[in-house]
């Protein structure tokens, strides 16, 4: 029985540490409101990091035969249908990140208003001399 309880103990712990995660957040969105750039997206990373803590978590719970054996079929409804919006989400965004981003860098492209790294950059792979790694979708 304290293998049960010691579990039950863990399941607590989980729980309080995701609430406290979400209180922070929530502060952190109040005091982001008037962030700068790099406040944002050292937030936004924060917050994509825990995410991706959390699915890791949430897939290896899911593989668990002695969670799954034992969880009601509307609990797992309820986990597909969050999931589903959550990649709705997620995928909405990314669509209107990446249009919207494409179509700012064009326009600075346009008015000749983009880094000059960002043409250095292109004229050396262009060369096919390596360059700095980039980040690529």
């Amino acid at each position: 029985m304290s293998s049960v309880s010691g579990f039950m103990g863990n399941l607590d712990e989980w729980v309080e540490m995701q609430r406290r995660v979400l209180r922070a957040l929530e502060d952190m969105d109040v005091k982001l409101r008037e962030g700068d750039r790099l406040e944002l997206i050292v937030a936004s990373r924060a917050v994509f990091q825990h995410l991706i803590r959390t699915l890791k978590a949430f897939d290896q719970w899911l593989q668990d035969p002695v969670i799954t054996s034992h969880m009601p079929r509307e609990m797992l409804v309820d986990v597909w249908g969050t999931m589903l919006q959550a990649a709705r989400l997620v995928l909405e965004l990314d669509i209107r990140h990446t249009s919207g981003f494409k179509e700012h860098f064009e326009k600075l492209a346009r008015e000749g208003k983009l880094s000059p790294l960002v043409t250095w950059r292109q004229e050396k792979k262009e060369r096919g001399k390596q360059v700095l790694p980039t980040t690529t979708i």
